[in-house]
C-alpha cells in the first residue's frame, strides 16, 4: 500500500526556518520517497509503507534532537504500491 505523510514542526519562526523544521525536511528530502512537497507551514510526501514508516522514525528522532517542542503528522493510505 501507499502511504501520504503531512507533518508540521514547532515551535514557528517566520524570520528563518528553525534547526528542527530543517532536519525534518531534509530526512523527506533524502528519503526513498516520491511526491515530496515542503513548505513554510506543512510538509507532505507519499511512498511506499515501509519507506514512508522508516522516513517517520527518522524525522521524529531527528527533529526532537534539533529542538522541536512539538511534531504534529498525520499518515494516511493513499492506495496500493506501484507495480
Amino acid at each position: 500500500m501507499r502511504l501520504r505523510v503531512e507533518f508540521t514542526t514547532e515551535p514557528f519562526d517566520l524570520e528563518e526556518a528553525p534547526a528542527h523544521a530543517v532536519a525534518a525536511r531534509e530526512v523527506i528530502q533524502k528519503a526513498r520517497l516520491d511526491a515530496v512537497d515542503v513548505g513554510p507551514f506543512g510538509n507532505t510526501a507519499e511512498g511506499e509503507t515501509d519507506a514512508v514508516l522508516v522516513a517517520v522514525t527518522a524525522l521524529l528522532r531527528d527533529s526532537l534532537a534539533a529542538g522541536a517542542t512539538r511534531v504534529s503528522l498525520q499518515v494516511n493510505v493513499i492506495g496500493e504500491e506501484a507495480p
